[in-house]
């Protein structure tokens, strides 16, 4: 799958999905696009899966057309969700295409 990293989410995520292809938004020198043009830019470059900690983007985008689908996490604390990586390892490895899933970790 290949997987592209929003601005917020933590780069070691990435040691735990290596059998994916995993890129971040600054990587591709798209750190300063908006919500809209990064979806349209990723799904351009045949990403399958957004990784964001945007807790915003399902209400400023309209997604039913989108063709990438959308992991929300609901923290950037890189310690935090480290201790809860097998539930976000699970929760990629189950994404369809076109599917969105908001992760929101609890003590």
């Amino acid at each position: 799958m290949k997987i592209l990293f929003d601005q917020g989410t933590p780069a070691p995520l990435r040691k735990w999905l290596s059998e994916h292809e995993v890129s971040t938004a600054y990587e591709m020198g798209w750190s300063e696009l908006s919500n809209g043009d990064l979806l349209s830019a990723a799904e351009q470059n045949e990403f399958d899966l957004l990784v964001t900690t945007d807790q915003n983007l399902v209400y400023q985008q309209n997604l039913t057309s989108r063709t990438i689908a959308i992991l929300i996490l609901s923290t950037t604390n890189w310690p935090f969700i480290k201790e809860r990586v097998a539930v976000v390892v699970q929760a990629v490895s189950q994404m369809a295409s076109r599917g969105f899933v908001s992760l929101t970790f609890s003590d």
